[in-house]
């Protein structure tokens, strides 16, 4: 058994939920059957595992195989699912060692030729996983950095399923990306740039500082938007936990290239 973390945005934050990867290898005609309520993607997953076992060189067992994500009433959906599934197959085959319960967690989606690709959600999935007690976290990696970001946690960054396995087999941890540095800003949009319009300045200054609502009201081109996206730059800084939601929450969108990592800078949507 091998454990993976889904995580979602709700109404009350980030939640981070443990899925246990449970595979069943039995007699009886070929098969592969997925319960859990996987989507479509993970569903998808069988020929993904199938290929990326075959092309490292591992054995795809020719019996009934069953592979459970529990637990079974919560929804599944990507593709980071890919990696925990393979390495499980192989524990229940007895081709490695079997993990020990509550240490690891597994993130990756497979390529066809074995290569472990990158997968959104992974430092909200990481978060989780402290929440949860565990010590070490198996990630693509491209992924390194905000894994990283988690203080506790061993990050083991993988570029292929030869990876991983090197790893369970022998231990041997592979080489990680260069260290991440922490950025303050990487906003270029500061309110000192506008020229004039001294009461709508005024305006995003008193709610700035006061935390309240602003509504701008007006034809187009007279300036709402350009006032509007350069209020972070008047906005304190955000504090640790704010950084790790916010930059948590880019992860599951997929959107985590627009900022810099760590960012202190208030988030702007438009």
């Amino acid at each position: 058994m091998a454990l993976a973390l889904t995580s979602t945005v709700s109404l009350t934050g980030l939640i981070g939920n443990l899925i246990d990867v449970e595979v069943d290898i039995s007699d009886g005609l070929p098969g592969y059957i997925l319960l859990g309520l996987p989507d479509a993607a993970l569903n998808e997953s069988k020929d993904r595992v199938r290929a990326a076992l075959v092309n490292s060189g591992e054995v795809w067992p020719n019996k009934k195989v069953t592979v459970s994500l529990s637990p079974a009433w919560l929804p599944k959906s990507g593709s980071a699912f890919d990696l925990p599934i393979a390495l499980t197959l192989l524990m229940a085959q007895g081709l490695i060692p079997k993990d020990e319960p509550g240490t690891t967690i597994y993130l990756g989606e497979l390529a066809l030729d074995g290569q472990v690709r990158s997968v959104r959600g992974v430092l909200p999935a990481v978060l989780a996983a402290k929440k949860y007690g565990f010590t070490k976290a198996l990630v693509p990696f491209v992924n390194y950095a905000e894994a990283k970001c988690v203080s506790g946690i061993d990050v083991i960054a993988i570029k292929s399923l030869r990876d991983a396995l090197n790893y369970l087999r022998s231990g041997e941890v592979p080489d990680s990306p260069e260290a991440i540095t922490e950025s303050s800003s990487d906003y270029f949009l500061d309110l000192c740039d506008v020229a004039g319009q001294i009461g709508a300045r005024r305006a995003l200054e008193v709610a700035a500082i006061g935390g309240h609502h602003l509504l701008f009201i007006g034809p187009p081109g007279t300036g709402k938007t350009m006032l509007a996206e350069r209020i972070p730059s008047i906005l304190p800084p955000l504090d640790d936990e704010s950084i790790l939601e916010v930059t948590a929450i880019h992860s599951i969108a997929g959107t985590l290239l627009d900022r810099a990592l760590l960012s202190k800078l208030p988030p702007f949507v438009s």
